[in-house]
């Protein structure tokens, strides 16, 4: 009798409590992989899901920002404030280091960026491939980015010279119509400048670096008739008519300076 009883009890007990591998686990019990909760390292808003990944906007691996953007961070858009920048490659120089295994290669890029309206930098970059390193070029080129007062937005107002180590290098203005007179590494600055007239020279070290550091070096030396009269107390007209101009062509000639 007495075994008949528990036959019948366990008849009644349901499957799931009896296995309870064997139910299917709560809804609550889920492990969260996206949406706007956030797992393990997951975003912020509308980020969530394992490191990251997940969400709407989860962006790239290991980001813990918010909605998108690049690695690291959800920041998210460029360095240059949206505006359109000119970027130009100007070298790229391959190494090799034989390890065991064979040789293991590096790329260093020298990149010149400007915003064609007297602004200009320039940076360098060293990585394992070559889109990497050109990446890691632009982004310090746009954080070294220095402005050059520019003669009518085409010209130097004056001659100048540079010198980094072996490389020196000499600037002069030029007449409408000119062009830029110069070589590969410095062509590039000048194009990314905003420079349309310019006569150049560079005499010694070939080395692009050296180049363009040198000619970073006169374009800073650069300054305009506007910033020499503020430091001197004077008025621009003042200084353009010490050369022999009459008084109408001065005050003219600095009506037209606008930097």
């Amino acid at each position: 009798m007495a075994d008949e009883t528990n036959n019948e009890a366990v008849a009644d007990k349901p499957i799931a409590a009896e296995h309870p591998q064997g139910a299917e686990p709560a809804v609550e019990a889920r492990e969260p992989r996206g949406g706007g909760g956030g797992g393990n390292r997951g975003g912020g808003n509308s980020g969530g899901g394992n490191r990251g990944r997940g969400g709407p906007g989860g962006g790239n691996d290991r980001n813990r920002g918010g909605r998108g953007g690049n690695d690291r961070g959800g920041r998210g858009g460029n360095d240059d404030g949206g505006e359109e920048l000119i970027e130009k490659l100007v070298h790229i120089n391959r190494v090799s280091k034989t390890v065991k295994g064979g040789k293991r290669f590096g790329f260093a890029a020298l990149v010149v960026v400007g915003d064609g309206k007297g602004r200009a930098g320039f940076g360098k970059g060293k990585a394992r491939e070559v889109p990497e390193a050109i990446t890691k070029a632009t982004a310090a080129a746009k954080r070294a980015m220095v402005r050059v007062p520019l003669k009518e937005g085409r010209t130097l107002h004056h001659d100048g010279k540079g010198r980094f180590g072996a490389g020196k290098v000499n600037l002069r203005t030029a007449p409408a119509g000119t062009g830029i007179i110069a070589g590969g590494p410095m062509r590039a600055v000048f194009e990314s400048l905003g420079v349309a007239d310019v006569v150049t020279k560079s005499v010694g070290s070939s080395n692009p670096y050296n180049m363009i550091r040198a000619t970073f070096d006169a374009l800073t030396e650069q300054t305009s008739p506007k910033s020499v009269a503020q430091r001197r107390g004077k008025k621009v007209a003042d200084l353009l008519g010490r050369g022999g101009a009459s008084v109408a062509e001065a005050e003219a000639a600095a009506d037209a300076i606008t930097e």
